[in-house]
């Protein structure tokens, strides 16, 4: 079967139900792609399970999101969320973040399918105007995905994070929204 055949992901909300898979998939995310998150291996590992329980319980009902992408056999094989700015002067605004999608299932078009997810998430919240991201330099792959869903750069940090002592810059990016009407 090639890769344009195969059923496409389901993707939605995760709770604290999904805690488990969660946790797994995003520490196997942390470890196979250090540099392409400001979180580490390492450190999110030590963290108990009641902390992410404590993530999912806290975004489980909005405002934003955390959306999981499960292939046909019901396995955790990506995750985007959508994180809302709660000072009233900044509530227009969101951050993309945990973006990933395990490696035996990229090229099948998960990550473009979760990235519009988040984008219809923010449309649907009715007061957000723009989604923010970052994206390591050199990340091609993700960059290509993100400017293919309107995303544009808008600056770039240098040294922005460290990965075992090696810098790394990241490119901000943004995605304006159309204005609420009414």
């Amino acid at each position: 079967m090639s890769a344009s055949a195969e059923p496409a992901a389901v993707i939605r909300r995760l709770g604290v139900a999904d805690a488990e898979p969660y946790r797994a998939f995003r520490l196997t995310a942390l470890r196979e792609t250090p540099s392409a998150f400001t979180s580490g291996y390492a450190e999110e590992r030590a963290k108990p399970m009641a902390d992410t329980l404590a993530r999912l319980a806290g975004i489980e009902h909005g405002p934003g999101a955390l959306l999981g992408a499960f292939d046909p056999d019901g396995a955790l094989v990506g995750t985007a969320g959508l994180r809302v700015k709660q000072r009233g002067q900044e509530r227009h605004k969101a951050t993309l973040w945990g973006m990933a999608v395990a490696r035996p299932a990229g090229g099948r078009g998960i990550g473009g399918a979760l990235v519009d997810r988040v984008l219809a998430v923010a449309a649907e919240d009715g007061q957000l105007r723009q989604v923010l991201l970052t994206v390591s330099e050199g990340n091609e792959p993700a960059l290509r995905l993100y400017t293919s869903r309107g995303f544009e750069v808008w600056g770039r940090e240098p040294r922005a994070v460290l990965v075992d002592g090696q810098a790394v810059a990241k490119l901000h990016m943004v995605r304006l929204l159309p204005e609420p009407t009414g």
